[in-house]
């Protein structure tokens, strides 16, 4: 079992060997910006490594929109992202599930997902899997509920959609830990990459703030049974000040 964690974007192979990673994710461009990705600076180092790398796309990325001037500059970055991702040899790039505003139907946002992977799959698909990631709050969104993700895969499986589970994201949204990978799998058949954090907040809460697992809200035991049934690469995205503890952690209880 291969982990690691969300690291600085400028220098991924020196924070992975600062917390012993075997997986490194990171930005390749403001996270919270539209620009296009630049060449990285630790490319052929990344190329040259053994870590498992992937890319996570900006946060304002939400394919799912209905308005224009969110949705056509959200399929021109997830592109971009992809083919920056692939050339620092990531296995994967990382989408949100995204939302609809409120009044809007949910199916108008799936049809939207099913769209950009129609449309790329006629240019010959992404340089990179897509993996879509469930979030943790939001009525209209297309990946908190599971009962809409198994509508979002029904529209978009068939093109080979990658799936992240993100432990913090599920708990905080009222999914219940216990059993959850069976459940994934059985609407998705896969999962690609777990996203491992523990949450600030209760269950159900819909908060997305994640905490390190010695001191967050979800049973370790919890999170180290994720990672042991999902037999997918995983990663945390706990504050860096406690990564190398929450690594150490994993590796020693899934090692029992």
């Amino acid at each position: 079992m291969r982990i690691g964690a969300h690291v600085r974007d400028d220098d991924p192979v020196g924070a992975a060997a600062a917390r012993d990673a075997e997986v490194v994710q990171f930005f390749l461009a403001d996270p919270q910006g539209w620009k296009a990705p630049k060449p990285h600076p630790q490319t052929d180092a990344l190329l040259a490594s053994d870590l498992d790398v992937f890319v996570h796309a900006p946060y304002l990325a939400n394919v799912a929109s209905l308005n224009n001037r969110i949705r056509i500059p959200s399929r021109k970055m997830v592109l971009q992202h992809a083919e920056g991702a692939a050339k620092v040899g990531a296995k994967g790039l990382i989408v949100h599930g995204g939302h609809v505003a409120k009044g809007e139907d949910p199916a108008d946002g799936i049809a939207n997902w099913r769209k950009m992977f129609e449309r790329q799959a006629a240019d010959g698909g992404f340089a990179v899997p897509i993996l879509i990631e469930n979030t943790a709050g939001g009525d209209n969104a297309m990946a908190r509920t599971f009962d809409m993700l198994a509508r979002l895969w029904d529209a978009v499986g068939e093109f080979g959609a990658g799936f992240c589970l993100d432990t913090c994201h599920a708990f905080a949204s009222g999914e219940d830990l216990v059993g959850i990978v069976d459940r994934v799998k059985a609407i998705t058949g896969r999962i690609d990459l777990v996203h491992l954090n523990s949450s600030r907040d209760e269950f159900g809460s819909a908060r997305d703030r994640h905490a390190n697992i010695a001191s967050g809200t979800i049973d370790p035991e919890q999170l180290v049974a994720v990672v042991a049934a999902a037999d997918a690469p995983a990663l945390v995205e706990t504050p860096d000040e406690g990564q190398a503890e929450d690594i150490a952690f994993l590796r020693e209880h899934l090692a029992r």
